[in-house]
């Protein structure tokens, strides 16, 4: 297979992280996911120019429209700020790149279904980058949920609790400013995630009714310690659902919850049985099933480090298990070998607009002070 050439916009968290996923898909699942890393691009030049001589990109850029257009890029990857997606993708799907775009997929549901509809009209590949779906125990909870283990679906719960912005000397990044991340803040910073896997796992989200809150108030600038900003998004959101299935569903993401990084975790509760999960012991699957005699039955634990675990067979010996930074390898070897294999790469843009929807209803039903139907919006 012909190599793909690659541009990457953006270069700190997820420009290495975007990085590390295409370089090492070929060493784990085959010379064939090989990338040709083109160009990287960032605004400011020596600090893209250091980040792409780290990282291993040919050339580097600041401004990311003299890369669109460039004949030597197949794909373009939108891993920058939220502000930069619906410009970059518009522009890419135009001049008929393939995309992958970091979640979440846009700053509004608006953004997100004009974004959709150009990947639609042009015909590119697109991915949105959902990336915890590539962890073996989360595959084998969809496998096992497919299999029909768990039975009729009733309860999903979820939390995501950090504490990175707690300290007072933590600076004004981007994602604490509405102008560049939106005015969601951790509901569609980290609370997207486990809205995703809500919906892989379970189902559509129907109905929602949420509360948030701001507890940060100002932070330094980065460019200016000395100054102080105020920090304008959520840092915290909780929220009920209602699936279309008819299941009931809890979620909480913070990043004010002190000692906790990035502790994210689900349950779900079937007719049959249950699973939990916890990423911090991400290569474990709890299970429970009434099949079990009641003298030993209980949630019993599955490791996700063997051969026959989605994902986890193509890296190390059995129990020697993956975590973080394999989710990416995945990822990009789900999309190099959809786009060789001229089939849609999963998850897609209209997985990224139903997350986006959902983020939506739940901020209208906070400002509103009601249960809000995801279907309701524009």
């Amino acid at each position: 297979m012909k190599p793909l050439r690659v541009a990457i916009i953006g270069y700190k968290f997820m420009g290495k992280a975007h990085t590390f996923g295409f370089l090492n898909a070929p060493i784990i699942y085959g010379p064939q996911y090989r990338i040709v890393p083109k160009v990287m691009c960032g605004r400011h030049a020596a600090e893209v120019q250091y980040a792409a001589e780290q990282f291993g990109w040919e050339e580097t850029e600041t401004d990311w429209r003299r890369v669109v257009d460039r004949s030597d890029i197949d794909l373009i990857d939108v891993s920058s700020p939220g502000d930069t997606h619906k410009d970059i993708v518009l522009a890419a799907a135009q001049a008929g790149k393939d995309i992958l775009c970091e979640k979440p997929l846009a700053n509004t549901l608006s953004e997100a279904k004009e974004m959709l509809a150009a990947v639609t009209r042009t015909g590119v590949k697109h991915m949105v980058g959902f990336n915890f779906r590539r962890l073996p125990s989360v595959a084998l909870a969809k496998e096992m949920i497919g299999e029909g283990l768990l039975g009729k679906i009733c309860h999903w719960r979820a939390a995501w609790l950090s504490d990175w912005i707690m300290t007072k000397d933590f600076p004004l990044v981007w994602r604490l400013q509405r102008d560049k991340a939106g005015v969601f803040g951790a509901l569609a910073d980290i609370g997207s995630h486990i809205i995703d896997l809500a919906q892989y796992l379970v189902g559509d989200i129907q109905t929602v009714s949420g509360a948030w809150e701001t507890f940060s108030g100002e932070r330094p600038l980065e460019d200016d310690p000395t100054r102080m900003g105020r920090v304008t998004v959520p840092d915290a959101v909780i929220f009920t659902a209602r699936f279309e299935n008819g299941a009931l569903g809890t979620f909480e993401a913070t990043r004010y919850a002190a000692g906790n990084k990035d502790k994210h975790s689900f349950e779900i509760n079937g007719e049959k049985g249950s699973l939990r999960f916890n990423y911090n012991d991400a290569n474990k699957l709890e299970y429970f099933s009434w099949d079990d005699p009641e003298r030993t039955g209980g949630f019993k634990a599955i490791y996700t480090g063997a051969p026959q675990h989605t994902y986890a067979g193509g890296w190390w010996p059995n129990g020697h298990f993956t975590h973080y930074g394999e989710t990416f390898v995945s990822e990009m070897y789900e999309l190099v070998s959809a786009i060789q294999e001229n089939r849609r790469p999963e998850p897609g843009f209209e997985v990224g607009v139903r997350c986006q929807a959902v983020v939506e209803a739940v901020a209208k039903s906070i400002e509103e002070q009601r249960w809000v139907r995801v279907d309701e919006l524009p």
